[in-house]
């Protein structure tokens, strides 16, 4: 497994887990997940810092440092991970290093008023910022897709920048809602979302998965939607034989040439397509854009014009 393949797989099947350690019990209706992205208060976390014009932050996801650029407040942020990549920009922002092994020394230096960070997070890394006496905002990642709508409202709260959040918001649900028009009645078609391949196992979309959904509304019908937990089976891939496969780009020629897949259909009909895997695994103002780019490739015909 490559070290990308193999660190995408670990980071989503994380945030799976703490998101759902992470629910609150007192609104526990029939195990029902939350469909807000919230602020979660750990122990170990203080309360949200006042919010003033010289506010800094550093982010540790790259979900939260693009919601951060797209709500024009990039002047805030003063640190990020190296896995903060997008805009190009943000490169130039000082890195503090990875999710696990931050530089604290490092973050102390630049001074934030916060560390925003997603669930994906480990205790004794905030144990050391609440000793370096930072404060930490910790925000759910989506389970859904209509969660990236409160997810960007929230830092929009945060940051002090809600007509901004707003606007993106309604921009974004406009944008869904023209699309979804355009495959809503088509005959849906069967797909499969590649993670990981080969030698380690089966890594898909499963039903229970953020991505499954965007296929769906995508207009296509994820054939591991009955599965659970990221994994699946060679046995069941070949059974259900979807259409079309779509896997990260920078994986599709390698994938093609492995001896399991040569006689799946998509692969045949060189229906296997190769996309962007932040536009699916990044929860941010682009969702929207990821799912245009599914579409596309389950229904050309529908954007013909």
């Amino acid at each position: 497994m490559k070290l990308k393949a193999k660190w995408l797989v670990l980071v989503l099947m994380l945030t799976m887990v703490f998101t759902a350690c992470g629910k609150s019990t007192t609104n526990d209706k029939d195990a029902t997940p939350s469909t807000e992205a919230t602020v979660t208060e750990q122990p170990m976390v203080t309360e949200e810092p006042e919010v003033t014009q010289e506010l800094k932050v550093v982010s540790f996801s790259p979900s939260i440092t693009e919601i951060i650029y797209a709500l024009d407040a990039k002047d805030m942020l003063v640190g990020r991970t190296d896995y903060c990549d997008y805009p190009v920009e943000a490169l130039a922002t000082e890195s503090i290093g990875d999710f696990y092994s931050p530089d604290v020394e490092k973050i102390v230096g630049l001074e934030p008023d916060m560390v925003l960070t997603s669930t994906l997070w480990t205790e004794d890394v905030a144990q050391k910022f609440k000793e370096a006496g930072i404060e930490v905002v910790v925000i759910n990642e989506a389970s859904k897709v209509d969660d990236v709508y409160h997810l960007i409202t929230k830092l929009g709260e945060l940051l002090h920048k809600e007509e901004k959040a707003a606007e993106i918001v309604d921009g974004m649900k406009k944008d869904l809602e023209e699309l979804t028009a355009k495959v809503s009645l088509l005959d849906k078609t069967s797909v499969y979302y590649v993670l990981d391949y080969g030698e380690y196992g089966e890594y898909t979309a499963t039903g229970d998965t953020y991505i499954s959904q965007m296929l769906e509304l995508a207009g296509g019908e994820n054939i591991a939607k009955d599965a659970t937990g990221w994994t699946y089976t060679l046995e069941s891939l070949i059974e259900n034989d979807p259409e079309v496969i779509i896997i990260n780009e920078e994986r599709l020629d390698d994938f093609m040439a492995q001896e399991n897949y040569k006689n799946l259909s998509a692969v045949k009909n060189n229906k296997v397509y190769g996309i962007d895997d932040d536009l699916l695994t990044r929860q941010t103002n682009r969702t929207i854009e990821g799912i245009r780019t599914i579409a596309k490739m389950l229904h050309p015909e529908a954007f013909e014009q």
